[in-house]
């Protein structure tokens, strides 16, 4: 493995692992480890635009509030009904936009990439300990293809 550029810090830090003669267990626990607090750091993003796209239409229905206040506080002047409806309205409108055209597709998108990526740092494992296990390298090759579609995999020669 000397000399070999390896571009996964991830998978870079358990070959060296392995390279430095490692217990197989600490291993496991390190990388388990790395996986689980990456999954908690992601969480925080995913979960401030959740929250952002659950308050978004509640502020939405505050500025529409605020709108009808004005409107009716000045339902003597014709001319102002117009321009307070308006706010009324428009408040609603940004609310629904930012929860379902923002905050909710970027919430969605954040939880595909971590789930995307614990599971490559999954198939890295798996490799790892398999190395470590001292396994075949077509049975390695079997386990590692069950994280791909069947539709994917490759075909097994007779």
């Amino acid at each position: 493995m000397e000399g070999q550029e390896i571009g996964n810090p991830f998978l870079q830090q358990g070959i060296g692992l392995c390279v430095d003669g490692h217990d197989p267990v600490l291993v496991n626990k390190l990388l388990s480890k790395d996986i689980d607090l990456t999954i908690q750091r992601h969480e925080v993003g995913q979960t401030m635009f959740k929250n952002m796209a659950t308050m978004a239409p509640a502020m939405g229905m505050i500025g529409t509030l605020v709108g009808l206040v004005q409107m009716l506080a000045n339902m003597s002047d014709p001319a102002s009904i117009g321009p307070a409806m308006a706010v009324a309205l428009l408040t609603t409108l940004y609310g629904a936009v930012i929860a379902n055209a923002f905050a909710q597709p970027i919430s969605d998108k954040l939880a595909r990439a971590s789930a995307m990526e614990k599971t490559n740092k999954s198939l890295i494992m798996e490799t790892i300990s398999g190395i470590q296990e001292g396994m075949n390298p077509r049975v390695l090759e079997q386990l590692l293809s069950t994280y791909l579609p069947t539709g994917k995999r490759p075909v097994q020669e007779a």
